[in-house]
């Protein structure tokens, strides 16, 4: 009892001794927590003073702001000026080491689009970047544990024999194809196309079962060889796979026929006599004045002849018939002004061109017709000679001053001048009318082929080749690639044109053409105008090449509307040539001599849009199957950079909203050449899907009805077309 009262009712003395232990520490615990008050107190009264101070400092700097608003703008504006001079030499740099296809008032956004696009990703207007189809699509986390399976399985082999040498090298003593089992191929799934119909090949391996042990049989192994020291060794740089053009938009395809029948024109006497011997067992050849015209086969040469009439029209219905049979969209044919108008002004010849477009028509086959103002040989690829009407040609030996000439005094007879487009020098009218008269003949008598619409779009040639550029290249001149040309302003009409020029500029002594320029094989540093900071750069150079190239716009403008007043309702298109030699320098001099003013600064192909724009007239563009890779194998020295050229002229055009065309500029026969095109021709990385509007094959000829030629011109046709092929190396 008295225990149990002790435990409810009293406290022991270790009970006492516990509870007075416990009240200290509730003691130390509240003055600890009362210094923690205090000390917050402390805190949040400097905080307040701090904040207080800080408060007057800025209201204080706001007050010496508003007292200072000159200075405070100033200040901005030097800012704003460091920052775009920065930006500006980042354009500069870009354009000139890596040619990224920059407007000209670019701002950072566009740098880094280019940068990413040059990486190989898709950058959307709105900035949306992802991977671009050649990078494969990303595998799913399922296929990704497979892979990894797989390679925890089967782990990659190191190639044996691949050794550091001392100097840095590769030796290759002991290398062999089959150290490479297990090479991993990523996917290359087009980023557009559905996972459904397309096998996934997310961890597939070159020399596991299905994919083929021999691996110098797989397109990317194969492609990735090397030989060094005569052994093999890897490749850095891949072979692209082919994409799978199927389902992609339908891009029609035309053939350019062969140039004109008949045309080895010989001038010598001694020479005609020689001539008539070598060739009487052989071909027929007539005589008319001091020329002989050799008649050669119709596929060597063209399908109509120097009287204006068409050669062996049984042999080309057959090849027509043949290309209509791989679904061929039609045939491209010159209107040669030589031919048609040689012997008198305005006294045309149209029956061979009646009795060929009556063949297209049968077949049904669409007609693209160039006007060709252009004098045909003694260009790279000419094989033959068409030259202009006679009665131009007397006119030229008693005023040469007709024809475009060069600073030496060389007359070129390829063309005539620009400056006779307002000159009545040819038998009372101007170059300009000329034209017209020419294509409004074409119109009537061609009416019945336009209101069918087998003539579905009229080209107008504008200068040498039938292109909008000077002839500031002529092999005739001793001209060879990679050479910058000269120009070619110096008939007294364009002399008085550039004197007119330089007299409203208040600068009269302008009136001239550089003379530090070089001449046709100088390169771009050995002279003084197109140099890193030449001359062409100067007051002077820049007021010089913006009247050469301007001159060249008014051309184009002024025939180009005569053209569509000429052709009413009917498309219309000029040609345009891509000049990609010394793209990747400074000055791009091949270009300022061709007179297009495109340095590393400027635009040059915007203008030229813009004018094409004005009249609804598409551009057919001549860069479509270079390769800049392959040209600096031979001319490494030259600084071209085709698709980088190429880019800058299609975004010019897709800018503006005008469709663009194209055509090879070389031969080509094989897949590799024609993949080439199908990529210009389809880009894979544009984000609005723009693509060409046709393509015409240069030319119809025996190597491209050879079988195994036409059995490669027939999948391209089909892949352009959109449609399926079966051979496809993925």
């Amino acid at each position: 009892m008295a225990q149990e009262i002790g435990r409810f009712g009293g406290a022991s003395e270790d009970d006492d001794e516990e509870e007075l232990e416990m009240g200290v520490k509730d003691e130390e615990e509240d003055d600890d927590e009362d210094e923690e008050d205090e000390h917050k107190r402390i805190q949040s009264s400097q905080h307040r003073h701090h904040h207080h101070q800080q408060q007057q400092q800025i209201n204080a700097m706001s007050s010496s702001r508003r007292c200072r608003p000159k200075e405070e703008k100033e200040r901005t504006k030097l800012r704003e000026r460091q920052r775009r001079a920065i930006t500006a030499r980042i354009l500069a740099g870009l354009r000139r080491h890596g040619n990224y296809n920059l407007r000209v008032r670019a701002d950072i956004n566009d740098v880094i689009a280019a940068l990413a696009r040059e990486a190989g990703w898709v950058v959307l207007p709105d900035g949306t970047t992802f991977p671009s189809r050649s990078q494969g699509t990303r595998p799913t986390s399922a296929s990704m544990s497979s892979t990894s399976q797989m390679m925890g399985t089967t782990p990659l082999a190191s190639p044996r024999g691949v050794v550091s040498s001392p100097s840095g090298g590769v030796r290759t003593s002991d290398f062999r194809p089959c150290g490479l089992k297990s090479v991993f191929v990523p996917s290359s799934l087009p980023y557009d196309s559905t996972t459904s119909n397309v096998p996934s090949r997310v961890g597939a391996m070159a020399g596991d079962g299905g994919i083929g042990e021999r691996l110098d049989n797989s397109p990317l192994i194969s492609s990735c060889m090397d030989v060094v020291d005569d052994k093999q060794a890897m490749d850095i740089s891949p072979k692209l796979l082919e994409r799978d053009f199927a389902g992609t938009t339908y891009v029609p395809v035309y053939v350019m026929l062969p140039v004109s029948y008949a045309t080895t024109l010989i001038y010598s006497p001694w020479l005609q006599l020689l001539l008539s011997f070598t060739y009487f067992a052989f071909y027929k050849y007539e005589t008319e004045g001091s020329l002989i015209y050799f008649d050669f086969p119709w596929w060597q040469l063209g399908v109509i002849n120097m009287k204006c009439e068409l050669v062996d029209p049984d042999g080309l219905l057959q090849q027509l018939r043949i290309l209509k049979s791989i679904n061929v969209d039609g045939v491209t044919v010159d209107c040669w002004w030589g031919i048609v108008e040689a012997h008198a002004p305005q006294e045309y010849e149209w029956t061979g061109y009646k009795r060929l477009f009556q063949i297209v028509r049968e077949l049904k086959l669409k007609l693209q017709v160039v006007m060709s103002f252009h004098e045909c040989g003694g260009n790279v690829g000419d094989d033959v000679c068409i030259p202009l009407p006679h009665w131009v040609a007397e006119i030229g030996r008693n005023n040469p001053e007709i024809f475009f000439t060069d600073r030496e005094g060389r007359r070129n007879s390829e063309c005539l001048t620009w400056g006779i487009d307002k000159e009545r020098v040819l038998r009372g009218r101007n170059a300009a009318e000329v034209y017209f008269d020419y294509m409004r003949s074409f119109r009537v008598e061609f009416d019945e082929f336009f209101q069918d619409g087998i003539i579905s779009e009229i080209e107008v040639g504008l200068g040498p080749c039938g292109e909008l550029r000077y002839p500031s290249y002529p092999v005739k001149h001793g001209w060879r690639y990679p050479g910058i040309g000269e120009f070619q302003c110096y008939d007294q009409y364009l002399m008085k044109s550039l004197s007119k020029a330089a007299e409203a500029r208040g600068h009269s002594f302008w009136a001239r053409g550089p003379d530090n320029a070089g001449s046709y094989n100088c390169r771009p540093h050995d002279t003084g105008f197109f140099c890193d900071g030449g001359d062409y750069d100067g007051y002077y150079g820049r007021f010089f090449l913006n009247w050469y190239s301007q001159t060249l716009i008014d051309h184009g403008d002024r025939v180009i509307s005569l053209a569509k007043l000429a052709f009413e309702g009917t498309s219309i298109a000029a040609k345009l040539s891509g000049i990609n030699w010394w793209y990747r320098t400074i000055s791009h001099a091949a270009e300022l001599t061709a007179g297009f003013y495109n340095p590393c600064n400027r635009d040059g192909y915007a203008g030229i849009a813009t004018m094409l724009k004005k009249h609804g007239c598409a551009l057919n563009f001549i860069c479509a199957d270079l390769r800049t890779i392959n040209q600096h194998v031979d001319f490494s020295e030259a600084s071209t950079d085709t698709e980088g050229l190429m880019w800058q002229v299609l975004n010019a055009a897709w800018d503006v909203r005008i469709p663009v065309a194209s055509e090879n500029a070389h031969p080509c026969h094989d897949r590799e050449g024609y993949n080439k095109i199908l990529e210009n021709a389809k880009p894979m990385n544009d984000p609005d899907g723009r693509h060409l509007s046709a393509f015409t094959y240069l030319r119809l000829s025996p190597a491209l009805m050879e079988r195994r030629g036409f059995l490669e011109f027939e999948r391209f046709v089909k892949r352009m077309h959109g449609e399926a092929v079966l051979d496809l190396q993925l």
